[in-house]
This record gives structure tokens, C-alpha cells and sequence, in this order.
């Protein structure tokens, strides 16, 4: 989710080689996506542990995501009001608090696990996307100044397909480990305790990595304005309410996926299984946002830029049957394919996505409109059908959320110059959609059940509909 900044390097700044730095926050990119998308596994198996309503399950996407919306009304605060706290600390020291405190809720899971004790895992989410959110607001506007000022949403979208290669493994590396390495098969709370540990153990590592890698220092004299008057443009406003919707109902989605597969009507998949198939989900918004990067990308011919979204296309179709394919049972690792009769639809539904990103071209509004059109059609197909069209209709989701937020952002900060940076702010606050919506939908799933839940998210899109048609257009005020 990315942060752009309206900082713009020097010409000395953009003539140096940023190559490694840039390289050290694609991983942080990646991390992040994956620690963010083991909720997702999370969800079912707490759910199961403590016999949870999908209402009391939703708590996890509310402690996560609320962290989002606190943090970052602190921070907006304090920019209005004292200045710009990264400007002050350096975007390096801002990175390395995200990390430690990335770690120390991941520490935190071991003794809620120890007490079985599901406040302490909601507060040790709430540490952790804490940490997440510091990263969200320090790295990606660092990946924006780490280049040239026109490619900056071609790297964001770098960034975030790599964040989305870490939301593709999470499921996998999640299932493995919760139901074989750290359990017989069984979902029990003590499983948790190692991987949480493990994931721990690498956000501090890397902080330590990062302390001593040599960032390029950037200072933003930019003048953040005091009070509200961002909020005279009518496409901020109506941009901060696209985000709340969009992250509320992409988060919603992927939270009771694992759930809706288990379905009898649908799959009846159990957990360990489900999870792979989340993998497909995650992977078609990786590939998404890589195709997103390309076509943002300064590569002037199009007969090279479409031949490249094509390669890349397949390139990470086949990256994602691989990891799908790796097998651990009783300690010994194997490669189990899926059989092409079982994915020719989630194949259909890639082709289907990359010559829709040809159909909508480069414009912001159109793609959003498009893609959130087919979203709208794909979760009334898991609504009204059953089976595996269903199933995969689900799946297919992921592929065309990829460069929705990109895009909503993009056109919400358009022609702000000096309110850039507080509208930035205010539009990472709205991320607490993402806390609101799946605990509203886990309310309505234990009263009709899951499957007809998702009409949820069907009128969150809905008013992204009218935001890509209407609703970006400037206009200084309300």
C-alpha cells in the first residue's frame, strides 16, 4: 500500500546509484506482506482454537488494522503540529523502530500462547502493525526518492509486487508450519509459538542489517501546512473514503476466504489445504502489481512494454505453481504439482487480467473503474454460484485488486502541492477500513452465514465504482 511523497531529490541525488538501498527496501516490502497476510491464516485457526464467532475471530483484522489508524493519526498530529517526525529522525532511524517493534509483537505471540489467552495475541497484533505502520509511512515514500521522480509509481509498484510475493508465501509457509512442522496435524496454540518466534527473530535481524547498510540521507524542507485545509478538496475527501472501502473490503475478502473454501457447497477444504489455495489469491495480486510496474514504467514502446507484461505474466504464474507444489509431511520434503484440469480457470482469469490492463491503458480512473466493475461481478459469482466457479471467481479477485490502491492514491494527492503530505496522512488513516469491515461482515456471517456475507464487500466497490467514474475529479472545494 503504497505512500507517495511529494519530496523531489536533488539533481546530485538523482544521479546516484540507489540499486542496493533500493534493494534493502523491496525486502522490507516483503516482510511486511508476509507478516500482515499470516492473519489470514491466523483467523481460521484461532477461530478454532478458542471457538470463536466469525464476529470474535474479526478482532484479529480490528487490532491490526485499528494499530493503522491510530498510529497514524499520531503521527499526523504531530507533523501538524510540530513538524514532520521522520524529517527529524531520518527515514533510516524511522525504518529500524518499524522493524524492532515489527519483532517485539511477533515475540509476544510465545507468551500468549503460553497463557492461551486471546486479549494478549490481539494486543501483540496491535505492536506489530504498529511496527508495520512506522515502515508503511517511512519506506514507501523512501522507495518514491530513491530514483527519478517520473518513475516513482513504477518502483512503488515494484515494491509492491515484491510485498506481494510475501503475501503469496505466507499462506504456504503458515500452513506448513502450524499443522507439520510445529504440530502433528492437530490445531492447537502452542503451534504458534516457534514461527512467531522465527518471524521475530528475522524483523530484528534485519534491523541489524539495516543499521549498518549505508542509506542515502534525504531531507524534506517541504512546509507541512497546520490545520485542515486539505479538506477543502472535494477528491481528497472522497479519495479518503475510496481507501477505507478498498482496504476494508480487500482485507474482508481475504480474511474468510479460508473459511468460504471450507464450505461444503463450495470446496469443503480442510485449513491446512485452504491455505495453499490463499497462496493462488495473493499470487494473482503479485502478479498484478508486477504487471502494474511495467506499465507505469518509463519503457516508451509499447509493442516492449506489453511483450514484458506478457513474460512477466508467466514468468510469476509459473513461480507461483512452484511454491504452491512444495510438500513437507513427516519431515520429508516433496513436490506436488496440481494438475492443470484443477487451475485452467485461475489461468483463464490471468489472461483475462492482462488484457484488461491493455483495455484500460495508463489512465488511473479507467483502470479503477474496470477493474473494480469485474471485482463487483467475480464476488456476486461466489455469492449466487457454488462449486469450483465459485471457488476460483474468489481466487481471481486478488489479480484484479493489484494496483487499486495505487491507483485510488494517485488520483486523491493529484494537483495538492503544499497539502500533499497532510493528505497523505489522512488517506493511511482511512486504512482502518481494513479494521471495520471484516468485523462487520464476521457480524453478518453468524447471522446468514459466510457465503452470503460477501454482499459486504460487493457495497464497498460499489462506491469505488462511483469514485473511478466521479468521484477523482478535482475540485478545490466541496
Amino acid at each position: 500500500m503504497p505512500i507517495l511523497s511529494s519530496y523531489k531529490p536533488t539533481k546530485s541525488e538523482r544521479q546516484n546509484n540507489y540499486n542496493k538501498p533500493f534493494f534493502a527496501i523491496i525486502f522490507l516490502f516483503f516482510l511486511w506482506g508476509f507478516i500482515t497476510v499470516m492473519n489470514d491464516v491466523l483467523i481460521p485457526h484461532l477461530k478454532a482454537v478458542f471457538e470463536l464467532s466469525y464476529f470474535q475471530a474479526a478482532l484479529i483484522q480490528f487490532a491490526f488494522f485499528g494499530a493503522f489508524f491510530i498510529i497514524s493519526l499520531i503521527y499526523f498530529i504531530t507533523s501538524v503540529s510540530i513538524g514532520d517526525p521522520i524529517s527529524k529522525i531520518g527515514y533510516k532511524n524511522g525504518i529500524i523502530i518499524g522493524l524492532i517493534l515489527c519483532g517485539i509483537g511477533c515475540c509476544l505471540f510465545y507468551p500468549a500462547a503460553s497463557y492461551q489467552r486471546y486479549a494478549i495475541f490481539l494486543g501483540a497484533l496491535f505492536v506489530l502493525a504498529s511496527g508495520v505502520t512506522i515502515l508503511q509511512i517511512t519506506a514507501n515514500p523512501y522507495a518514491a526518492i530513491l530514483g527519478k521522480p517520473e518513475t516513482a509509481p513504477s518502483r512503488l509498484n515494484l515494491a509492491q509486487g515484491f510485498n506481494s510475493f510475501g503475501t503469496t508465501l505466507a499462506p504456504i509457509v503458515g500452513a506448513i508450519l502450524l499443522y507439520k512442522v510445529f504440530s502433528d496435524g492437530e490445531i492447537t496454540v502452542d503451534s504458534l509459538k516457534m514461527p512467531y518466534l522465527i518471524y521475530g527473530s528475522l524483523f530484528f535481524v534485519l534491523a541489524i542489517i539495516i543499521k549498518f547498510v549505508k542509506l542515502p540521507s534525504f531531507i524534506n524542507n517541504e512546509k507541512i501546512e497546520k490545520g485542515l485545509g486539505v479538506l477543502k478538496f472535494r477528491h481528497v475527501v472522497l479519495g479518503m473514503f475510496a481507501i477505507f472501502f478498498y482496504v476494508g473490503g480487500e482485507v474482508s475478502i481475504g480474511s474468510f476466504l479460508i473459511n468460504f473454501f471450507g464450505l461444503e457447497t463450495v470446496m469443503g477444504m480442510k485449513e491446512a489445504e485452504a491455505g495453499v489455495f490463499l497462496s493462488y489469491y495473493w499470487g494473482g495480486a503479485m502478479i498484478g502489481r508486477f504487471l502494474g510496474s511495467v506499465s507505469m514504467s518509463g519503457i516508451t514502446s509499447t509493442r516492449k512494454k506489453y511483450l514484458l507484461m506478457a513474460l512477466l505474466s508467466v514468468l510469476f504464474f509459473f513461480v507461483l505453481y512452484f511454491i504452491t507444489a512444495i510438500k513437507i509431511e513427516a519431515g520429508t520434503f516433496s513436490l506436488q504439482f496440481l494438475s492443470f484440469s484443477k487451475i485452467w480457470l485461475f489461468v483463464v482469469f490471468l489472461i483475462s487480467n492482462y488484457l484488461f490492463f491493455l483495455i484500460g491503458g495508463t489512465k488511473p480512473s479507467k483502470v479503477l473503474t474496470l477493474f473494480v466493475g469485474i471485482i463487483i461481478v467475480l464476488l456476486l459469482v461466489m455469492i449466487l454460484c457454488n462449486g469450483e466457479i465459485a471457488f476460483w471467481s474468489a481466487i481471481a479477485i486478488g489479480a484484479f485488486n493489484s494496483i487499486l490502491w495505487s491507483n485510488i492514491f494517485t488520483l486523491a494527492i493529484k494537483d495538492l502541492g503544499k497539502y500533499t503530505s497532510q493528505a497523505s496522512s489522512l488517506l493511511v488513516m482511512m486504512i482502518v477500513g481494513g479494521a471495520l469491515i471484516p468485523l462487520l461482515q464476521g457480524v453478518v456471517a453468524d447471522y446468514i452465514g459466510i457465503k452470503l456475507s460477501f454482499f459486504i464487500p460487493v457495497i464497498c466497490y460499489g462506491y469505488l465504482i462511483f469514485y473511478g467514474l466521479v468521484g477523482y475529479k478535482v475540485k478545490n472545494t466541496l
